[in-house]
């Protein structure tokens, strides 16, 4: 019976989640960086525009920039990655009202949600296959190449 540490940190030497860690942390990272230089403007966006309580936009904040290091380390890869899809799912409804697609040439008022779904569908594979190959997730269980 596996416990809830085996659960967590589990995962086998596959390549497909190591690809998809790297490549959500190396996107996300760079977007949670922004807000940490930024912090006070962005806390004020993120209380203000969007109405989100203090609480919550310093979870948001500290998400976006402290989830992709664990992703890109292989580190807690599936809480990583689940909440940084939690983090994306909360940012569709502010999205929404701009349609589907990014806004490439500037004739919307902001940004669609297609990145948000992108996001959330990889952080959906790394919660369900672990971190995969090179992850430090598996120096965390007895058995790290345990099939997931």
């Amino acid at each position: 019976m596996d416990t809830v540490k085996q659960k967590i940190f589990r995962t086998s030497g596959a390549l497909v989640p190591f690809i998809l860690r790297l490549g959500l942390g190396i996107v996300i990272l760079p977007h949670g960086y922004q807000k940490i230089i930024a912090f006070s403007p962005v806390m004020d966006h993120l209380t203000q525009d969007y109405g989100l309580p203090g609480i919550i936009a310093v979870a948001v904040i500290c998400t976006e920039f402290l989830a992709p290091l664990l992703l890109l380390a292989g580190l807690a890869s599936r809480i990583a990655a689940f909440l940084i899809g939690l983090v994306m799912l909360g940012a569709i409804p502010y999205h929404w009202n701009n349609g589907f697609f990014m806004n490439w040439f500037g004739n919307q008022p902001g940004e669609g949600f297609e990145f948000h779904l992108l996001a959330i569908a990889m952080a959906i594979g790394i919660v369900l296959q672990g971190g995969g190959r090179f992850a430090l997730d598996r120096r965390m269980v007895k058995n790290p190449a345990t099939p997931v």
